[in-house]
């Protein structure tokens, strides 16, 4: 119990850290969207999200039907860029937190793992426009 607590209010203090990053002057305006898919105590979760300007949004179904919206905000870096978020899903699961990297693999595509309290782990694909 101590330990997802512990985990919990780091996630959040790396996100507050990130909301007082200033942007590249070059941060890309146009969304940048993704698919996920992942594993939360053998159930498989899904997610698709999009980012702009160093938010970003994501619409997850976890386990037991629970749908729910991640809050992201990314660290924009040349090839990496790790973010935090947090969001709020049905079926009383509630509030969840997570963080991640996406990477550049091309010009046009990135690759990504996760982590959120509801979804499990997951890996994202994702195109640039």
């Amino acid at each position: 119990m101590k330990t997802t607590v512990i985990f919990k209010v780091a996630i959040a203090s790396v996100g507050l850290f990130f909301l007082w990053t200033p942007l590249r002057a070059d941060a890309q305006i146009v969304p940048r969207p993704w698919v996920s898919v992942g594993s939360q105590e053998g159930d498989v979760t899904y997610a698709v999200g999009a980012r702009a300007l160093g938010l970003g949004a994501e619409l997850g179904v976890g386990p037991d039907g629970a749908v729910g919206v991640d809050l992201l905000k990314f660290l924009n870096l040349p090839v990496i860029s790790p973010y935090v978020g947090v969001g709020y899903y049905t079926e009383d699961k509630g509030v969840a937190v997570s963080g991640g990297v996406q990477v550049s693999a091309t010009d046009n595509v990135f690759v990504g793992v996760g982590y959120n309290s509801i979804r499990g782990v997951n890996g994202q694909l994702g195109v640039k426009f």
